[in-house]
């Protein structure tokens, strides 16, 4: 289900990149969001209006207004930066939840753990080489979608004490769908009947139900146990980037990904003998 979740994920990104020509970002992530939103639908349905009962509505706000920051971002950055490259950049994201826990939440991180989160940011300096002209400078909002969305998973883990995790996802769901509405009134364009009506449809879909699989795989086993099947999403970023914008990431790019994947799944597994220790 995770795996689907990420080819369904890679797609979307396809998408919302090949309609950056011609829409705003907002726009395009409020389609995106909406298709979130029906995938979390069926939720509210089934559970009624008790999900949406939370003891910290403050952070369940924020967190979705992180989900929609981190969105546009993303969606501004892909309109310059090669799918693939976008997506191996965001990858540091993990590194900056084992930094903000440790920090903010007082989670204990061993030695072990601070070097694979110093390896993975040297290792995304590799892939960026900033400085050197090869990646366009809005690699930059890629860093801070990234950091944007630790936050949202760090919020995450503050109210999952409290909260259910369906009263996670719809907050997030329906928060961010409400602001990117906001400013659709200033930057709407409507789309053509032909192409762009078409891709939005398959995007919102493709959205929603990838984030039902991923909500899925969840249910079914630990976090930590299916957490390493997001690193295929590099894969399908790759075939995707390829198959519609003919692009392949260089030597450089692969290099550092792979270091990234590998600090990661280092990450997880010094996660999961936490888990067992307690």
């Amino acid at each position: 289900m995770m795996a689907l979740g990420m080819f369904l994920f890679a797609a979307v990104d396809a998408q919302a990149k090949f309609l950056t020509d011609s829409l705003h970002a907002v726009q395009i992530v409020w389609f995106r969001q909406l298709g979130l939103l029906l995938g979390v639908l069926p939720l509210l349905v089934w559970h009624g209006p008790s999900v949406l009962r939370t003891s910290r509505p403050g952070l369940q706000i924020a967190r979705g207004a992180c989900a929609a920051g981190s969105s546009v971002l993303f969606i501004i950055a892909i309109t310059h930066v090669p799918l693939a490259d976008a997506v191996a950049i965001t990858f540091v994201a993990p590194f900056i939840v084992t930094l903000m826990a440790a920090l903010l939440l007082g989670e204990p991180v061993g030695l072990r753990r601070w070097s694979a989160v110093v390896i993975g940011f040297l290792a995304t300096l590799i892939v960026i080489r900033p400085g050197m002209g090869v990646v366009h400078p809005a690699a930059a909002l890629l860093i801070v979608a990234a950091a944007l969305f630790a936050v949202r998973q760090i919020i995450g883990r503050t109210v999952s004490g409290g909260d259910r995790t369906v009263t996670t996802v719809a907050y997030t769901a329906l928060v961010s769908t409400f602001l990117a509405t906001l400013p659709l009134p200033f930057i709407w364009k409507w789309p053509s009947l032909g192409p762009e009506l078409i891709i939005l449809c398959t995007l919102a879909l493709m959205a929603a139900a990838a984030e039902f699989c991923v909500i899925k795989s969840l249910e079914l086993a630990q976090a930590v146990a299916v957490a390493p099947v997001h690193y295929t999403l590099l894969i399908w970023s790759t075939f995707w980037g390829y198959l519609v914008f003919a692009e392949l990431p260089d030597a450089w790019t692969i290099s550092g990904s792979l270091i990234i994947i590998g600090t990661g799944f280092y990450t997880l597994h010094r996660e999961r003998v936490a888990i067992r220790r307690t």
